[in-house]
């Protein structure tokens, strides 16, 4: 049971992961544009007002879809309250083992699974769950599975990264669009992970560690320039945006849309008898 146990670990986690490495930024909204005869905002200032409407989520919900290297395409769907923190998300990836796997986040625990391709592998169970505080290394001191970055990336709030684009200094102005039947105006720019270091200097300590983080994974991809394109409506909140990259091992390509936010978010852990605990699992696997 040890292999298909690692097979089904990895796979969860591959998918959690990758969805992870595009959750991040801007508020969220659907509203009636504004009117022709308001005035006219420059393209910069039109993209850090949606960014600084991005500091009073509490919850959200969202689509996702795109291109990450060595993961092929990916969808998701999910909804996430930020405190307490809890995250419900599904994923299809076509790379690697593809699938579809679902992740909870739900008081400190995650769970992996859900499906029936999991009660195959855990025994007719449909779960795996482990505590977020990580699991580096195993009873023996040999290398286990490392919970820890995978939940560092899997709470990563979507209301941060498209704030990457108001620190571009070629922001320009696409044009309006409809996203969802959402009258939005398009803007587009460019930036450097460099650069995007140096613009969080002035933040608040608890929002630059944030968005230090999501920088830290563009970097172990290989990437080191963005393309941005962000898309927001007539409330100032940033409906979606798209991410461009060239990494290491391919093009990243990934573009998320904000469906509402501030509304109530419920996500309940799985079922005990359900479940799995990947720590137990894992000891097991090894004697």
């Amino acid at each position: 049971m040890g292999i298909s146990v690692r097979a089904t670990v990895r796979r969860g986690a591959t998918g959690a992961a990758l969805a992870a490495l595009v959750l991040g930024g801007g508020a969220v909204g659907c509203s009636k544009s504004k009117a022709e005869d308001e005035p006219k905002m420059a393209p910069a200032a039109a993209v850090a007002r949606a960014a600084k409407n991005s500091e009073d989520i509490t919850s959200l919900r969202y689509r996702m879809s795109g291109t990450v290297p060595e993961s092929g395409r990916v969808k998701a769907t999910a909804a996430m309250n930020m405190k307490p923190l809890a995250m419900s998300m599904k994923i299809t990836a076509s790379g690697q083992d593809g699938g579809t796997t679902e992740l909870r986040i739900v008081d400190k625990a995650m769970y992996l699974g859900g499906g029936e391709d999991a009660a195959k592998e855990l025994d007719g169970k449909h779960w795996m769950k482990f505590d977020m505080s990580g699991m580096a290394e195993r009873g023996d001191g040999s290398p286990g599975f490392d919970a820890s970055k995978l939940s560092d990336q899997a709470d990563q709030n979507p209301a941060q990264e498209s704030t990457f684009l108001s620190g571009s200094k070629d922001v320009k102005k696409v044009g309006a669009e409809k996203v969802d039947g959402v009258e939005t105006t398009h803007y587009k720019g460019t930036i450097t992970l460099d650069a995007l270091r140096a613009s969080f200097k002035d933040e608040k300590k608890a929002t630059r560690e944030r968005r230090e983080k999501s920088l830290k994974q563009y970097e172990d991809l290989g990437i080191d320039k963005l393309a941005m394109d962000m898309w927001i409506d007539g409330d100032d909140h940033t409906k979606q945006f798209r991410t461009r990259a060239d990494a290491d091992k391919g093009p990243f390509d990934v573009t998320i849309t904000f469906l509402d936010f501030n509304k109530p978010v419920s996500i309940k852990a799985p079922a005990a008898g359900d479940t799995v605990d990947l720590a137990e699992m894992l000891k097991g696997a090894q004697g």
